[in-house]
């Protein structure tokens, strides 16, 4: 017997978490008042403090809620054969939610440069976010066999997040496709530098 709609539907936590998300994502991080939240959670405004004490609180979930799908999009990424792979299918993954980046920018992106405005942590923690993408991209230039791996990782996020500001500020989605073609084609290069110097070096041995 199939679950019934209500059996199924996100508990209150999980969509004041996820309303949360969405209008942070778009009105910025200081925009949302907790009752907004609450109604787009179709949750009653005074059960928002049994979930959450403060509205920081609230924020520090939804940080949390982010690291949880970049976790699983770069585990999603490891089954890829080879890092040349993983690393084109990682800078893809923003313009699957082109729609998305080009009308309020990168979820992460704009969350983080938010948050680092103000002085009571949180900007720290999403900044996390994006040096934990930066960490695993630099391990998969590193398996290229690249000794500037960290500094290839950077500029790859340097990229991808540039390229999702530019599209959402000029409304532009077919700039994030051009840009994420320039990085794949950039990739591809290093790649194939690696393979011409492993090659070389078997050859002289």
């Amino acid at each position: 017997m199939p679950d019934s709609p209500a059996s199924t539907r996100p508990g209150k936590r999980e969509r004041l978490v996820a309303s949360a998300g969405e209008l942070l994502h778009r009105h910025g991080a200081d925009g949302p008042t907790l009752a907004e939240i609450a109604e787009a959670a179709d949750v009653p405004p005074g059960n928002v403090y049994y979930y959450f004490k403060t509205r920081d609180e609230l924020v520090r979930a939804v940080i949390a809620a982010r690291a949880g799908e970049v976790r699983a999009l770069l585990a999603s990424l490891d089954s890829r054969s080879t890092p040349r792979l993983r690393l084109k299918a990682m800078a893809r993954s923003w313009t699957d939610m082109a729609d998305l980046v080009v009308a309020f920018g990168c979820p992460i992106g704009t969350l983080a440069s938010d948050l680092s405005r103000r002085d009571d942590g949180l900007g720290g923690e999403a900044g996390a976010l994006i040096k934990f993408m930066i960490d695993w991209a630099a391990g998969q230039f590193r398996a290229m066999g690249r000794r500037d791996a960290r500094d290839l990782a950077t500029t790859l996020l340097a990229g991808i997040q540039g390229a999702a500001v530019l599209a959402n500020a000029l409304q532009d989605p077919k700039l994030l496709t051009r840009e994420t073609r320039r990085i794949e084609r950039w990739i591809d290069e290093l790649d194939q530098a690696a393979t011409v110097r492993s090659s070389s070096a078997n050859s002289s041995r």
